[in-house]
């Protein structure tokens, strides 16, 4: 992701877990942001898969569902 696409603030939290190699688990994204997990999860279908057009992908493992964004995480170019 790009310095200017970035989110910031808590949302930009948000996407700096997920660029992890590992990922980031529901938990550990309301926990580092203090939101709840209903809002986590709003927050990665609203504000980060449709107003910032990135492509979110998640699995379930022993730990739990790992969010992550995908390899090439633009969803669609951005109409100029």
């Amino acid at each position: 992701i790009s310095a200017k696409a970035a989110p910031a603030g808590k949302l930009g939290l948000i996407v700096g877990l997920m660029q992890r190699p590992e990922g980031a688990t529901l938990t550990q994204m309301s926990e580092a942001t203090d939101w709840l997990p209903h809002s986590v999860r709003g927050a990665l279908a609203g504000a980060v898969k449709k107003k910032h057009k990135l492509a979110v992908t998640s699995e379930r493992t022993e730990v739990g569902r790992v969010y992550r964004l995908a390899p090439l995480a633009v969803l669609e170019p951005s109409a100029g």
